[in-house]
C-alpha cells in the first residue's frame, strides 16, 4: 500500500525500539537518541567486579577468549572469516570466573589475539590501583600465544598460562614421555598421560627469549593426543600436571559463560554502524551481569540458584501478569497458578532488602 501525502511528510519509525532510540533526530519525539560513553561502561564493569570481594584477593585469573558473531547484512566492519566460514564480528572477552570485565567488539579481519594486550592494560592497571599486591595470571588458548602478549605480560609483571600450538619440533621433545604413555595404555586399556617440561624458543626466533613449556603426552584409543602450554609460572609453585589439569584446563568454563551471553542476544548485531553494534554487546553483557547478581544474591537456596540465564528469563522474568494503573500506583498481579511463587517472593524480598 502506498503511503498518503500526510504520511510521506512524517518521519517513519523503525520496527525496533532500540533502533528508534539510536537513529532518532527529532527534538519533539518521545524517543531520545541514545549516546553512550565507552570508557565509563568499561569502568563500571570493573567496579562491579571489584565490589564482589569482601577482602583483598591474593590472586586473580583473567581469561581471554574470542568468538564469532555472524552477520547477515551490510554492517560496518563486516569481513569473511575463513575459520568460521561466514561473515562475522570477532569480539574479545576478558573474564574472571563467571564475571565479565571487558567485552570489546572487533572486525573479523584480524588474528584472535590482535589488540588483546591493549585491552588487558587498562584492566590490569585498574585492578592494581585497587589492590597493589594482587597476583594476576592471564589464561587463554593457543590463539592468543603471540610474542606481543607474552612480552607485554613479562614487562608488566603479569603471569600467563597460554596454550601452544603443536608442531614437529615440540613433538620431538616428548618422544620418551609419549612412549611411556603408549605403554601405559597398552597395559591398562585406558587413556594414559605423562607430563614433562622443557625450555623452548621458536625456530624462527619470533619469540624474544626461551620460555617454560609444559607438555602433556597422552595416548588414547588408537592415537596420540599431545598438548602444550607456555607459562611464566615457576616449577616450584606449579608442577607440570597441576599446572595443566587444575589451572589451564579450568579455562574451558569461560566458553560456557560466553554461551550464556548468546542466550541474551549478544549475537544480535542488527544495526548498520559498528558503534551501534558495540552498544548491543554492552547491553547483553550488562544483562548477563544483572542476572548473575540476581542468581547469587537473591536466589540462594532455591531451585534456580544455579540456573542458566535463559532459564531465569523464561521461568522467573518472562511470565504473564495483569497490570492495573490507578492515579496513585501501578499494580502488577501474577497468576495464582504460577509454579514458582515462593521463589519469586524470596527474590523480591531479597532485592528489597
Amino acid at each position: 500500500m502506498l503511503a498518503g501525502k500526510k504520511d510521506q511528510q512524517e518521519d517513519l519509525a523503525g520496527k525496533s525500539r532500540l533502533n528508534r532510540l539510536e537513529l532518532n533526530t527529532g527534538m519533539t519525539s518521545r524517543y531520545k537518541k541514545v549516546h553512550y560513553w565507552r570508557e565509563a561502561l568499561d569502568e563500571l564493569l570493573l567496579d562491579l567486579f571489584m565490589e564482589g570481594f569482601a577482602a583483598v584477593p591474593e590472586e586473580i585469573v583473567l581469561d581471554l577468549d574470542a568468538t564469532d558473531l555472524p552477520l547477515h547484512g551490510g554492517q560496518e566492519g563486516r569481513f569473511f572469516h575463513g575459520y568460521y566460514g561466514h561473515y562475522c564480528y570477532l569480539p574479545l572477552y576478558i573474564m574472571s570466573g563467571n564475571q565479565v570485565l571487558r567485552a570489546r567488539l572487533r572486525p573479523a579481519n584480524q588474528d584472535a589475539s590482535a589488540g588483546s594486550w591493549k585491552e588487558l592494560d587498562p584492566v590490569v592497571k585498574r585492578l592494581r590501583r585497587q589492590w597493589p599486591e594482587v597476583k594476576i595470571i592471564v589464561r587463554a588458548d593457543s590463539g592468543f600465544c603471540r610474542e606481543g602478549l607474552l612480552l607485554w605480560c613479562e614487562q608488566n609483571k603479569v603471569d600467563y598460562v597460554l596454550g601452544l600450538a603443536r608442531n614437529k619440533t615440540l613433538r620431538g621433545q616428548i618422544e620418551e614421555p609419549m612412549r611411556r604413555a603408549r605403554e601405559g595404555y597398552n597395559k591398562t586399556g585406558e587413556a594414559t598421560r605423562v607430563f614433562s617440561q622443557f625450555s623452548y624458543r621458536t625456530v624462527s626466533r619470533t619469540w624474544s627469549r626461551w620460555r617454560r613449556v609444559v607438555a602433556k603426552a597422552e595416548y588414547i584409543t588408537g592415537k596420540e593426543n599431545p598438548r602444550f602450554i607456555v607459562t611464566s609460572l615457576e616449577p616450584e609453585a606449579y608442577q607440570a600436571r597441576q599446572l595443566y589439569e587444575r589451572l589451564y584446563c579450568a579455562r574451558g568454563e569461560m566458553e560456557n559463560r560466553i554461551k550464556d551471553q548468546m542466550s541474551l542476544f549478544a549475537d544480535r548485531m542488527s544495526t548498520e554502524s559498528f558503534r551501534g553494534n558495540q552498544l548491543r554487546l554492552y547491553l547483553s553483557t550488562f544483562a548477563y551481569t544483572l542476572l548473575r547478581g540476581l542468581r547469587e544474591q537473591a536466589l540462594k537456596g532455591t531451585e534456580l540458584a544455579k540456573a542458566q540465564p535463559q532459564t531465569l528469563r523464561l521461568r522467573l522474568l518472562k511470565i504473564a501478569a495483569t497490570v492495573r494503573v490507578t492515579a496513585r500506583k501501578i499494580c502488577v498481579s501474577l497468576s495464582r497458578s504460577y509454579p514458582l511463587q515462593d521463589v519469586f517472593r524470596q527474590a523480591h524480598l531479597a532485592l528489597r532488602c
